[in-house]
This record gives structure tokens, sequence and C-alpha cells, in this order.
């Protein structure tokens, strides 16, 4: 597969604005209920203190091993489920206040999810499903049916045959086309798309993943792409973001990351890809052991108990996302010269 289009061009004037979509310190803590009367008692750290941003234009993938707060940081994002802590904005303003609404957030910033069956209500048709969405929001009803009928013919479903049909009439992939037409009903900015294609068989998934960038060039849309696929965020993003046990491991430029990723758990990650090459075939598993229970994280770097690198700064310290390049992100006590760490940049040792 071939890059992604690259990261949108800084403006003629050399003023940024506000990033597009901003999150600040997310926290999620999920409670474990225990004992006689179900009282809470150890948590669950899914998300720990995540903070990115996200320019228009752009597509971030987020990356990661399962349990690592992706797809949590991901209903965050979209008040599924309220955070404990942290800041979202929308082009500057704080999400959920008298600034924005949550209801007009909403119209901005809509999401698929991985399935696509119990994403759809089946008892409503597809025309139906589609047109729900911009009817809530004052859409009149015939309006919202020409445009469920629209967006239909624009994902490759002919209305006149699948306008009138239910979900269960429908293939996995058909069904994921509908979703796209349906969080696309409001005229988003930004599509967040969570394992949307990964439960497709590949040539369905690569027809998908083809239409989703038109989409994109069409509707000058913005995507934050969830995948356990590195390959396919390759294909799709401008960014990556590497997320390990609730935090962010790592955040750069796509072709900058996967040529010279900075922390070992990324490059563990990217050391699990398969190679055509007979010469380049991985002999040693790159990661061993299963990730720290995130009930009882590791003190300091959560990475230490798997990292070939660790040394007692990294089970002291929690280290601190460092820049390392322009748009380049790592957080690991090798990138900090003063981490105390003997592999550390400009360290003597």
């Amino acid at each position: 597969m071939a890059a992604a289009t690259q990261s949108p061009p800084p403006p003629a004037d050399g003023i940024r604005g506000p990033p597009l979509l901003e999150v600040v310190g997310l926290v999620k803590h999920f409670p474990i209920k225990s004992g006689l009367f179900g009282r809470a008692g150890a948590i669950v750290r899914a998300v720990d203190g995540v903070s990115f941003a996200v320019e228009a234009g752009e597509t971030l993938g987020i990356v990661g091993e399962s349990g690592c707060g992706k797809s949590t940081t991901a209903r965050l994002i979209m008040n599924l489920i309220a955070p404990d802590r942290g800041t979202i904005r929308f082009s500057g303003k704080p999400v959920g206040t008298t600034a924005l609404s949550l209801k007009a957030y909403r119209a901005q910033v809509q999401m698929v999810f991985q399935d696509s069956y119990a994403s759809l209500n089946p008892r409503m048709t597809i025309e139906d499903s589609i047109a729900y969405g911009p009817m809530v929001h004052g859409i009149a009803a015939s309006d919202a049916v020409r445009r469920a009928r629209r967006l239909l013919d624009r994902v490759g479903l002919d209305p006149r045959r699948f306008a009138g049909r239910y979900p269960h009439e429908l293939s996995g992939g058909q069904r994921q086309r509908v979703n796209i037409a349906r969080a696309l009903a409001l005229e988003p900015k930004v599509l967040l798309l969570d394992e949307a294609v990964s439960a497709l068989d590949k040539s369905v998934e690569a027809q998908v993943l083809n239409l989703l960038l038109d989409l994109k060039d069409e509707f000058g849309l913005t995507y934050i792409f969830i995948s356990h696929d590195l390959e396919v965020v390759r294909f799709m993003a401008s960014r990556v973001m590497v997320m390990y046990l609730g935090l962010v491991a790592e955040i750069g430029p796509t072709e900058a990351l996967y040529a010279g990723s900075r922390h070992p758990y990324t490059q563990a990650l990217l050391g699990s890809l398969l190679s055509m090459d007979p010469d380049r075939r991985t002999e040693k598993a790159p990661l061993a052991g299963d990730p720290p229970n995130p009930i009882d994280p590791p003190a300091g770097c959560r990475f230490h108990t798997r990292c070939a690198f660790a040394e007692a700064v990294c089970s002291a310290r929690v280290p601190a996302p460092r820049p390392t390049r322009a748009g380049y992100e790592v957080a690991c006590h090798m990138a900090d010269q003063d981490s105390g760490h003997s592999r550390a940049e400009g360290s003597a040792a």
C-alpha cells in the first residue's frame, strides 16, 4: 500500500489557529465492584492522561495492543462515556459548555464503529437510519430522506435497491458503507473510525479504505483512524499516535515514525510486521509477554517491565513526552538527555 496524503500545509500567513480537535489530560478509570454489596474496590486505568491535537484535514492513526485504551479514548472524545478528568476542545471551544453544547459538537464529530450490524437499528430501514440524525437536528423529513439517498449513492449503494432494506439483508461491507453514510449525514468535520474495516474481508476492506480517502478529499474531512493493522494505518494516516497501557508512548508523522521510531515499544510493534524479503525474516519475537495489569500498572514507565533497555530510572519516574523534531514526541527516558539513562541522547555513557 502507498502512503497516505501528507499533513495539511501551514497557513500562507504563517499564523496557525487552534487545532480542530484538542484533547488535554484525558482520564478515565473504571471501578471494579466486589464484595457482597458490590462496593467499588480496585480501578482499571483505561485512559490515564492522554493529550494530543488533530489539525483540520489530517488523518491521525491510533495504534497499540488490545487494551491500551484506543477505543476508550474514542468514546471519551465522542462523550459516549464521561471522562473523569480532562478537556476536549473543538476549534478552540471546550466541549459540553455554553461555548459549545454537546449536541452542536456531535453534529461536527461523528463515529463509525467496528461492528457494522450492532451499529444499526434492526427495525429501521437503511434510509431511515441515515435520515434519523438530520431529523433530530431539525432537518425536515423530506430533506433528510433526500440527503440519505444522495449519501447512499455516494458510498456505492444504489438507493433504489438499498434504501428500503433492513440491516440483516446487507453484507458486512454494505452495512459499513451505510454506517459511513449515516456518519456523513450531519455534514461533520471529523470522523472517528474505530476499527471500521477490521471485520471486513481484505478485498472489501481495500474498497472501503479507498472510499474513505475519496470522501475525505471530497468533503474536506478530518479522520481519527483507530486500528490494530499497522499497514492499514500507514496507508491511511498522515500522523500516528502509539498508545500503551492508557498513555501515549509516541506520536509523529507516519513515514518518520515507521522509518525511525524512537520508543522501544513502537520499535517492537513495527518489528512484528511481516516482510516478503527472506533476508528480513523474523526469527525472534520482537516483544515478549503480555501488557501489565491496568488495575495495577508498574511505577515509572509502564513499558519498563518488557523493555530491553530498562534501567533504574525507568521504574522510578514516568517519562514526560519530549519533542524530538517538528511534530514528533516520544515519552521515553532515552529521548531525554537529562533523565540519567545511560542511552539518553547526548549522554556520555
